[in-house]
């Protein structure tokens, strides 16, 4: 295992959206070498490495290697934040202060997790 003498954070390109906007990859590791690496694209945990009770760091995120994958994957969410509101509100409508608000359907008739337009889908 890797000790290091202070918190670190570093920052690099993780790839371009289709419209040529730069994602930035941040990589933040602790004195004891846990390693978290977290995009500006959704928030995205991309990897958490952690040590073992041995000492053997691995990665225990589910994911990908690129912001390609991300962006052309029908990923569940991985590591992503879920949006404005997690799970789903039925039939893509609330009523709030007796006003019946409409939301995008993006899972059959409900709202999932945000809608069309989630945070796990913004820079």
């Amino acid at each position: 295992m890797t000790l290091h003498a202070t918190p670190k954070l570093t920052r690099a390109e993780f790839g371009k959206m289709p419209d040529g906007r730069a994602v930035q990859i941040y990589t933040l590791t602790n004195q004891n070498g846990l390693e978290a690496r977290i995009t500006n694209f959704g928030g995205i945990v991309v990897s958490l490495r952690a040590p073992d009770r041995h000492g053997t760091m691995a990665d225990v995120i589910l994911g990908f290697d690129t912001l390609h994958d991300y962006l052309t994957s029908s990923s569940p969410y991985f590591g992503a934040l879920v949006g404005r509101y997690g799970n789903r509100i039925g039939h893509a409508s609330f009523t709030l202060d007796g006003k019946e608000y409409k939301l995008a359907a993006n899972n059959g008739e409900n709202s999932l997790h945000g809608g069309l337009h989630g945070f796990n889908k913004a820079i």
